[in-house]
């Protein structure tokens, strides 16, 4: 197939629509973000681009933390609204009846009705361009009990998550490996032990 050459654009997807917090639980705010990505293990690391002129860039650079929070895909309508509407001219929370959630050693909330957050502590801010970078150390990791099964492992599939791409939301779909099943040697069955039946059958006369 031949391909066409465009000019540079941002058209890497499907990336994460996700609700970034920040505020306090006073005066929540929220902002849909969709630059945002895992940018080391060991400490883990994410990142945050916000245009300067948003409402919620000079909340998040003042308290020097945010809380990326991981939405379901019934959650598009309140996700879109967040990224389309200024929290200077309405509480957002309230529009789209969101619950603030307390997280110990912050002062902005989570927002309960997501089950996966992320509660981030800014280490660095880098200019770029349209947007500046917010780097952060995620502290910690908020998990819905119910996403985890009997060995407390957590069951992602159940999470109910989504994607946007190139200005569209999707809900994710079927499952179709894990990391490494490229490579994963193949399972060797063991063979079923036979009985001699002239054996069993002393066995049970005796």
């Amino acid at each position: 197939m031949k391909k066409l050459m465009w000019r540079g654009a941002t058209l890497l997807t499907p990336v994460p629509p996700a609700i970034v917090s920040c505020g306090t639980m006073e005066k929540p705010n929220a902002i849909t973000i969709a630059w945002t990505g895992i940018i080391n293990s060991q400490p883990p690391k994410t990142y945050i681009s916000v245009r300067p002129e948003r409402y919620s860039y000079d909340i998040i650079k003042e308290s020097g933390e945010f809380i990326i929070n991981m939405p379901t895909a019934k959650l598009v309508k309140e996700i879109d609204y967040c990224g389309c509407r200024s929290g200077k001219n309405e509480d957002k929370f309230k529009a789209m009846n969101l619950t603030p959630y307390q997280v110990e050693g912050y002062n902005c909330p989570a927002i309960e009705e997501t089950p996966i957050a992320l509660t981030c502590k800014i280490t660095q801010i880098i200019p770029l361009g349209s947007h500046d970078m917010f780097m952060a150390d995620i502290t910690n990791v908020l998990v819905n009990e119910d996403l985890l099964d009997e060995k407390g492992r957590l069951e992602i599939e159940k999470a109910g998550l989504m994607a946007y791409a190139h200005g569209q939301y999707f809900e994710l779909g079927k499952k179709i490996g894990s990391f490494g099943f490229s490579v994963k040697k193949p399972v060797k069955k063991k063979k079923k032990r036979s009985v001699n039946k002239k054996t069993k059958n002393n066995a049970i006369s005796k």
